[in-house]
């Protein structure tokens, strides 16, 4: 009896960890699907194969909803052995592929939780193990796991997680992430983000040295940097310095001189239509677009549109859409890291970001001004939010449940009663 109680507590813990585990996964993936999209183009240009077809939106969707409703359906015990199994056949593809990862560290990180929990290659690995171990346990004693509905509600409830994920990644992909996890969030201030304190730790090298066909590794005050008889080979980083949470913040006019300093000190308000590429830009919202462009020039404040795109690419796109900002280049992954839409709109003052727009909810003029008058980051409560989103989950399941019980079966002996 002991023996079957503690692999039944054994068996619910490892349901625990698997179900909040993707759950989670999942649901950070969908605040930010256009960053997993990135990702996975990172990942398929790693391994040699292109990234095109992670370009589908629908079929990243699709990969984020089955995470979250394999943690779904494991936590509530639906389906327990096609969702254990499910869990098992992820587990085992992605532990072998963390641990070339870690190896080889041909993406800095596996990003699995998004960019709200980043771990290095080798403690995704670390934490695959663990997941695996949970996941074969799960599976083996699946029929020990308590289920949360009958046999006859599974179905709906694994096409309702399914279903909401697919919608939740849509919302978030329509608009800005309902939860902004990147440097560049409303309130930062861009040249506090890339300070260097005094005190910071310096990055740690050893210096390769031969001599006499020997090699030896010394300190940086150690080095036989005037002995003639030591040969330099080479360096190698031991420890890494500080990091800034912003380490570049380049922008350059067509001159091509960098103008950021400039931007980030002006003690006017400055609007960045951020496009990474011009050529893949949506021209749904020009309009509103241009209406802001009016009201900046009207007011004299600067407004340019900033993009990885070329000079001929800029050009056409004037033309075709007809908006005339002027034009800043910048790298392409820091455009896509400062904002998730193409294009966006973002407006800071003194380096510090007021606010930012999707191209779907470009302000108005009168919101503009009004933001502007504020004189402060406009901070949006996500708990609000929050809470319709969860009620908008957790309603329908509960709905599920009552409904499940109130046609449960009754037992023999009381349908006899009711007869008689």
């Amino acid at each position: 009896m002991r023996k079957e109680t503690l692999i039944k507590i054994i068996a619910e813990l490892s349901r625990i960890l698997l179900g909040v585990t993707f759950i989670f996964s999942g649901t950070v993936k969908a605040i930010d699907p256009e960053g997993t999209i990135i990702k996975m183009g990172d990942y398929f240009t790693a391994f040699g194969w292109g990234h095109a077809i992670w370009s589908d939106a629908l079929l990243s969707f699709a990969m984020i909803a089955f995470e979250f409703m394999l943690g779904v359906c494991v936590l509530l015990g639906v389906h327990r052995r096609l969702s254990t199994l499910g869990i098992l056949l992820f587990m085992a593809i992605m532990t072998p592929v963390t641990l070339y990862l870690a190896l080889y560290n041909p993406v800095p990180d596996c990003g699995c939780f998004g960019d709200a929990l980043i771990i290095t290659n080798w403690q995704t690995f670390d934490k695959n193990i663990i997941l695996s171990a949970a996941a074969i346990i799960a599976f083996i004693y699946c029929r020990r796991l308590t289920p949360c509905y009958s046999n006859r509600a599974h179905s709906i409830v694994a096409l309702f997680a399914f279903a909401f994920g697919v919608a939740f990644c849509y919302w978030n992909y329509s608009h800005l992430p309902m939860v902004d996890f990147r440097p560049y969030k409303v309130g930062a201030n861009i040249p506090k983000l890339m300070e260097i304190p005094a005190d910071a730790p310096q990055d740690e090298y050893v210096f390769i040295y031969q001599k006499d066909g020997v090699q030896k590794e010394f300190k940086l005050e150690e080095a036989p940097a005037g002995d003639s008889t030591w040969v330099y080979v080479d360096a190698r980083l031991v420890k890494q310095g500080f990091i800034p949470t912003v380490s570049s913040f380049d922008l350059y006019n067509e001159a091509g001189d960098n103008v950021a300093g400039e931007i980030l000190s002006d003690e006017k308000p400055v609007l960045l239509l951020i496009s990474p590429h011009l050529e893949q830009a949506s021209e749904a919202h020009v309009a509103e677009i241009e209406a802001i462009s009016d009201y900046a020039r009207t007011h004299d404040l600067p407004i340019y549109t900033v993009t990885a795109s070329n000079e001929t690419q800029c050009r056409e796109w004037a033309k075709h859409t007809g908006l005339d900002i002027p034009f800043l280049t910048a790298d392409d992954v820091l455009l896509k890291t400062i904002i998730r839409s193409n294009p966006g709109l973002v407006l800071m003052k003194q380096g510090t970001i007021l606010d930012k727009w999707h191209h779907n909810d470009i302000p108005t003029p009168n919101e503009l001004q009004a933001l502007i008058e504020a004189n402060r980051p406009n901070l949006r409560s996500a708990g609000r939010i929050w809470l319709y989103t969860v009620l908008a989950f957790v309603l329908p399941l509960l709905l599920f449940w009552g409904c499940d019980r109130a046609l449960k079966p009754k037992k023999l002996g009381q349908v006899k009663n009711e007869q008689i």
